[in-house]
């Protein structure tokens, strides 16, 4: 497999070593040597023993560096390869090919076929038999009477029984301005002239003289009316018919009970 293959892989993880030993070398020969494609040319380039043996440290530590991300990653495509291996055996256990071969079919014999019964002629006796037969008889004839009787009583029970509830009447609250021709006219006698007015759906309420100028004063004087038996209009006629008493009258207020 692929793990195997990357064992046997030659990588060169102890290059450390061999710069080592190669730095040893040179520093017996006469003082370190580098050669002149190591060596820098340029002005800010450290130049002498001191400067060849730091370059050489530098180099070496970065190796290391690289040496030991290089082993993280194999070990890590390693555990990769591994797991891949661990899947790919689990698919093939899995596999329709190691799958226990299916049960062999019972050989079923093919159905016959049933031919429906056949429908017996019926005698002209049992033909008489179910003309006799009475499928909406008289039963549901008395039933149905039955149900109408009783629509009919709970509908007159209901049409007695809103015929006892009590109507709403529609009342009105009105108060009204009579005015005198002068200050001489007696407000005692105006006023029982307004008050002689009987009509179905009036009643009369409280009443005051209220002052108007120069000694004239209005009687002002409250009723509760019907809207659908009395109305401004009526009221206004009724006492204006005492002209020797009533100069106008004016509607001061209107409210809806």
């Amino acid at each position: 497999m692929a793990t195997n293959f990357l064992v046997h892989e030659k990588i060169w993880f102890d290059k450390f070593k061999y710069d080592d030993a190669e730095r040893k070398f040179y520093e017996q020969m006469n003082g370190p040597v580098v050669g002149s494609s190591r060596q820098s040319t340029g002005p800010g380039a450290s130049s002498g023993p001191g400067g060849d043996h730091s370059e050489l440290i530098t180099r070496i530590a970065s190796l290391e560096v690289e040496n030991q991300s290089l082993r993280g990653v194999v070990q890590d495509l390693q555990q990769a390869l591994s797991k891949l291996e661990a899947r790919l055996s689990v698919l093939e256990k899995s596999s329709p090919t190691h799958r226990a071969t299916a049960p062999q079919t019972q050989h079923v014999s093919p159905m016959r076929q049933v031919e429906p019964p056949t429908k017996k002629a019926a005698t002209p006796a049992e033909d008489d038999e179910d003309d006799d037969i009475d499928l909406f008889g008289s039963d549901n004839e008395e039933e149905d009477k039955e149900a109408a009787r009783l629509r009919e009583e709970r509908l007159r029970q209901y049409a007695e029984k809103k015929a006892k509830k009590p109507v709403l009447v529609a009342k009105s609250s009105i108060l009204l301005d009579v005015k005198p021709w002068d200050d001489e006219t007696d407000m005692a006698q105006l006023e029982a002239c307004v008050r002689s007015i009987q009509l179905d759906g009036l009643v009369w309420g409280a009443s005051k003289l209220v002052p108007v100028g120069y000694g004239i004063r209005k009687l002002q004087i409250q009723c509760v009316v019907e809207d659908d038996k009395v109305g401004t209009d009526l009221l206004e006629e009724e006492i204006t018919k005492f002209e020797e008493h009533v100069q106008s009258v004016d509607i001061a207020a209107f409210n809806k009970i």
